[in-house]
Formats: structure tokens, sequence, C-alpha cells
């Protein structure tokens, strides 16, 4: 089999196949990551959704990197949207000083301009930020966040003022007839960084200092016992995670061809932090899921509705509630699930509780955007498009049933819950007792 020859090796009881010197199933998995991003554009090749996957990328490469401070260094950072917005402002001045014909650089290479000043940045402000940890961290990124944004409305002839700094992405001749002057030559130049740094950021958590963070995270006292410094281990973390925020800011200057104050803002750093949690801080895929699921809130669901941000804060709620672990966590479970064989005594609950929760997200959704129409969008009319149909949120039939679907939908979605929460417990009791009778053997 040559350099992909079968070994066994014995985890926990447990004997499992893998190959050496190579790991091939990593290589077949970014491989496949790399197929995907080839792939899509040329099935989704829209303008708008071309636009949407760019920012999918910008925002995949944005949350893997608070993720190195969130989900592997422990770290709780209110300010992370510092690194990525200076790193967008030091990208988008790079791109205008490359049209002025002052700097010799293409292209290609101005989100490396983003993420080195993300790593400044992150050089300066991190020694301050590490030197405490737990909530006066927090505190003290949420103070620096706060200090920038105040300066980039307070320095316009850097910041830009409240219009923000412009550029044109398009400079000098073509090279390979690539001029970044359509969507689609963006989106693959966002692809290849977000690939790059995906692959990047992966290899760092198999690094001693990658290790280590995870140590720092779970136990800081017994790291320090034995000779480590914690303060040191963090503010190494928090300049490699500047710096690919950094690399996410170049590239957004690059898509969008402006950086203002919003670039550096807090609810930029919120973002942030609900897109990484609801994907899964503590593992690897997961922010990359909260990447996807934030963008389609912010930009697609946008479109159709005022009330998005209601929709994503109350997703929130509900995942910090029912599944705190993120959508990785949930994805995990299932396939130890279907790992076991035990996925068909699932199959039934699940069907009921997704039909009974489409009914209940109906009826939601009903109340909410009529509570919208009927309050903020007055002054339209009181009719509205809703699922296709005509609503008419001045009818009190059309209250009563958008409120009768929600109580029917919430009464037969908790039936189901219940049913479906007693068949998971049963199907956990199973698979602990194999796993049981494995160790056993």
């Amino acid at each position: 089999m040559g350099v992909f020859r079968p070994v066994t090796r014995t985890t926990g009881g447990r004997t499992e196949l893998a190959f050496a010197p190579i790991d091939a199933g990593r290589w077949i998995v970014w491989g496949l990551t790399a197929l995907l991003f080839i792939v899509l554009p040329l099935v989704f090749n829209k303008g708008f959704t071309l636009t949407l996957l760019s920012q999918m990328g910008v925002w995949v490469i944005f949350c893997l990197s608070y993720n190195m401070l969130f989900g592997q260094a422990g770290m709780l950072s209110f300010g992370h949207a510092v690194y990525s917005g200076l790193g967008a402002f030091f990208s988008i001045h790079a791109l205008n000083w490359v049209g002025a014909g002052t700097l010799p650089l293409p292209v290609s290479l101005i989100p490396l301009v983003g993420g080195l000043a993300g790593a400044l940045f992150g050089v300066i402000f991190g020694w301050v930020t590490t030197k405490k940890a737990g909530t006066p961290f927090a505190m003290i990124t949420l103070g620096i966040g706060e200090m920038v944004f105040a300066a980039s409305l307070m320095f316009p002839g850097f910041f830009g003022g409240e219009g923000g700094v412009t550029t044109n992405r398009v400079i000098g001749q073509p090279f390979l007839g690539i001029s970044y002057g359509p969507q689609i030559q963006v989106y693959y130049l966002i692809a290849t960084w977000c690939l790059l740094s995906m692959i990047a950021m992966f290899a760092f958590t198999q690094t001693p200092l990658g290790r280590i963070a995870n140590a720092v995270r779970e136990n800081p006292e017994r790291i320090e016992f034995i000779g480590y410094n914690t303060q040191v281990v963090r503010f190494l973390v928090l300049v490699v995670s500047a710096f690919f925020a950094g690399i996410a800011g170049g590239l957004t200057a690059i898509n969008f061809e402006i950086v203002s104050a919003e670039n550096v803002s807090a609810a930029r750093s919120g973002g942030i932090l609900l897109a990484t949690f609801i994907g899964g801080a503590l593992f690897f895929f997961g922010p990359i899921l909260g990447a996807a699921i934030f963008v389609f809130f912010a930009v697609a669901l946008s479109e159709y509705t005022k009330a998005w941000q209601f929709y994503l804060g109350t997703f929130f709620v509900l995942m910090v509630l029912f599944a705190p672990g993120g959508i990785a966590s949930l994805i995990l479970m299932n396939l130890r699930v279907a790992k076991y064989g035990f996925f068909s005594r699932l199959r039934d609950p699940y069907v009921g509780v997704l039909l009974t929760g489409a009914l209940l997200l109906f009826g939601v959704v009903m109340v909410i955007e009529m509570g919208y129409q009927l309050t903020l969008e007055a002054t339209s009319g009181p009719t509205m498009k809703l699922f296709g149909f005509t609503v008419d949120v001045s009818s009190p039939e059309q209250w009563v049933f958008a409120i009768g679907t929600l109580l029917a939908g919430a009464v037969a979605f908790e039936v189901m819950r219940r049913r479906f929460v007693g068949a998971w417990g049963d199907v956990q009791e199973r698979i602990e007792d194999a796993i049981a009778r494995e160790v056993k053997l």
C-alpha cells in the first residue's frame, strides 16, 4: 500500500484502523472541501448567491480565528472585530497605494497585509489583555473594542470618518484574465484564502502550542505548576488569532471595496461570538457551520424580513438552552447513534418532531411578521405578502388563524418532543451498554 500502509491502534480499549505515515482520511476531507469550493459557484451562479458564498468564506476565516481564542484557549473576547477591522483598514489603504503605483503588490496578496496588521495589533493589545483571564479578559477586550471604535470616528484621516474608506479592486492590467472585477473571481480568491487559512488553523491545533492552549483552557493552575507561563500561551494564541482575523478583514476590503467604523464595532464582535457559539466552539468544524448560518440570517433572511435579528436572537437562545455544544455537537451525537445502528429507533420520533416543529414555526412566523406589519410597517398599509399569500393584518380572522396555528403547533410539538426525549434516552442507554461490552472484550 506504500505510504498509505494500514496500521491498527488501540484507543480507550478499542482497536481502530489508521493510515501511516500519512493520514489518508484528512487528505480526503481537505480534497473534498477544495472540490466543494470549486463546484459551489458553478451550481449557485447567480449574483446574489455568489455574494452570499463570498461572505460565508470570509466569515469562516473570521469565526475560526475567534474560535482559537474562545474554543481552544478558553478566552471569551468581546472585541475580536478590532483585529479584523484594523486589518481591513490597512488592506484598503494598501489597495489604494497599489492603485496609485506606490506599492508594488498584487491584489491577491492584499489579505496578507490585513493579516500582518492584525498580528501587529494583536501584539500591542494582546500583551495588555492577556495579563488577565476569564471575566477580566472579556471586559478588557470590550473596552479596547470601544476605544478603537471611538478612534475610528476621531481620526478621519486614516479611518475616513462616518463614510469610511473606499477603493477600487480592479487595478492595472488583468493577469491571465483575472481583474477581480467579476464577483466570481473575487469568490475564488476568497475561497483560496479560506481553504489555506482553514488548513493552517487546523494544523495549529495539532502543534504543541495548540495543545497547551487546550490545557490552559481546562486547568491553568495545573499548567503553571508544571512550569508553563499561561499569559505567554494566551498571548501567542491571541497574536495568531489576530493574524487570521486580519486576513478576513483584508478579504472584506476586497469584496466590498469599502471599510467603515462598523468593521470595528461591538456589533460585529457580538456577531462573531453568536456565530461561533451556534456552530459549536469545542469542535473545529463548528465555527464553519456557525459562519454559514449567521450569514444566512444576516444576508439571505434579511432580504425577506426586517425581523431577521429577532429570529437570530431566538435561535441563539434556543441553542444555549437545549444544545450548548452547538450544531456540531448535534451532528456528532446523531452520527454516534447511526454508528451503533440505533438510528431507525429515532426515525418516527424525528419525523414527528420535525413536522410539528414546522407547524409551530409557521405559526410563530405568521404572528411575528403580522406584528411587524401592524407596528413598524404601519405606514405601508395593512396588507402584506406572506408565504405567497396576501395577508390583511387588520382582519381579526387572520389573527385568529395565526394565533390558533401557533398554539396548535406548540401543543403538538410538546407532545412529540416528550416522545422524542424518551426514545433518545432509551437509545443512549443502549449505546452505553454497547460501549461497556466493547470495553470488556
